[in-house]
């Protein structure tokens, strides 16, 4: 398909196309389903690959393994990314789709360490690495690919799909994961139960890599207000015009990343700190993401309307105040309602912010750097914030004794982003300063 295929207008068509949107996000999703999926079932895993006579040492190498994932993403955002910029957004989300595949197939059938001994461990770390590396390539190039196909006046609700996206993975992995307690018993369960959760997000992989054959190439589009350089700067010089946007990225990812892993830890939390029923422990990670889902569209579609300095901001703040006590709650009480409807308003407020800060990102880079600047920018705080989230969660639950430890830890991750919100600069069109040049521009946020 020709890079130049005629794309939707901006003034003629209100919406992209939902094909277009659905083949964009399939893969986000899916490897979200696939990542969360492991931490929901990370003490079965433990169990299957990394069994031990202490069922903390169990988990922690279950999660330390899920962490690895993470070591490689920066990586794939680089190569991924660089590719999305010389190839096309398309080629590269075909790319990492495929590679996506390969790794959920291989820990799916990987046999357990009791069947193969110690090659089932290594096979593990292997699939979650080549995984890393995927999704790490997989964000930059779809997000940009939002940006540039949607009309500029519905950028922020269309790019917020691409969060969006990730929370209905993870409702999906935490309704199969309700579904699986609940019908198996512990033993089926530890046994094949977490295989049937990572295989049935497998089939969507033909499905996928159809519908994203299908889409149009915008890299070459012309964009309106975009001043791309005849020759593209090298790498440092890159870095050095964007180290204000870089920073500032990565202070708020540092936020939501922290925010969004530790409601996927819930389910392990309420399993092994609460000792709540495993059903209990997975209706509140599917409630926490159903609230993150609501949260992150709703973000984007008041930037489109407020800006997306105010729709970051306000929302940050809220979640600020509230978090503690929803945590106090849970935790004094053991009460399921509570848990449940605590969890629905943390992941409402945690990432509303985000839905306006995947537009502002991505429409403060050039389009000439934008697939591997956003992939790296993702996957390196990802990797720093996400791959130690719950290690260190657990880490300080089980050093302090205290189920709130955690809190302090996530109230600290919402002050630096909600820091970085403020210091950025508005740039939703209709919303933001008038033009400057391409470097200027970028250092303005």
């Amino acid at each position: 398909m020709n890079a130049d295929r005629a794309m939707p207008g901006d003034a003629a068509r209100p919406a992209l196309p939902r094909r277009y949107i659905a083949a964009a996000t399939i893969g986000n999703a899916l490897e979200f389903y696939d990542f969360m999926t492991y931490a929901f079932f990370a003490i079965q895993i433990g169990h299957a690959f990394f069994p031990s006579d202490s069922a903390y040492a169990s988990l922690m190498l279950s999660l330390a393994t899920f962490g690895a994932g993470f070591v490689t993403r920066p990586l794939g955002g680089v190569i991924i990314g660089a590719y999305a910029d010389r190839a096309g957004r398309r080629a590269a989300m075909m790319l990492s789709f495929t590679m996506m595949g390969c790794s959920i197939l291989a820990l799916a059938l990987t046999p357990s360490y009791a069947s193969i001994g110690i090659a089932a461990p290594v096979i593990a770390l292997i699939a979650r690495m080549v995984q890393g590396f995927s999704l790490g390539g997989e964000v930059g190039p779809t997000t940009a690919f939002l940006l540039e196909a949607a009309p500029e006046n519905r950028r922020g609700r269309v790019v917020s799909w691409q969060g969006g996206s990730q929370y209905v993975a993870t409702m999906t992995g935490g309704l199969v994961g309700i579904i699986l307690a609940t019908t198996l018993t512990p033993e089926a369960l530890d046994a094949y139960g977490w295989r049937i959760a990572f295989l049935l997000g497998a089939v969507t992989l033909p499905f996928g890599l159809w519908i994203r054959r299908s889409l149009p190439e915008t890299l070459h589009r012309p964009e309106k207000g975009a001043v791309a350089p005849a020759i593209a700067p090298g790498v440092l010089k890159t870095l050095t015009e964007n180290s204000r946007v870089i920073i500032l990225a990565v202070m708020v990812l540092c936020f939501g990343t922290i925010a969004t892993y530790v409601t996927q830890y819930m389910a392990t939390f309420a399993q092994n700190t609460l000792h709540m029923p495993s059903d209990i422990a997975f209706a509140a990670t599917f409630v926490g993401n159903m609230g993150s889902f609501l949260g992150v569209l709703t973000g984007g579609w008041l930037s489109d309307h407020l800006g997306r300095k105010r729709a970051m901001i306000g929302p940050t703040v809220i979640f600020l105040l509230i978090v503690y006590p929803i945590f106090h709650l849970i935790v004094s009480t053991g009460s399921a309602p509570i848990m449940l409807g605590g969890m629905l308003i943390v992941g409402f407020f945690g990432v509303m912010g985000l839905g306006a800060f995947y537009p502002a990102l991505t429409e403060s880079l050039p389009k000439h750097i934008r697939g591997r600047a956003v992939a790296t920018i993702y996957a390196t705080s990802i990797a720093i914030f996400g791959g130690t989230a719950q290690l260190m969660v657990t880490w300080l639950i089980h050093t302090t004794g205290n189920p709130l430890a955690m809190v302090w830890y996530l109230m600290g991750a919402t002050v630096i982003g909600l820091t970085a919100m403020i210091l950025i600069v508005e740039s939703a069109p209709g919303h933001a300063s008038p033009p400057l040049g391409a470097a200027e521009s970028m250092n303005s946020l």
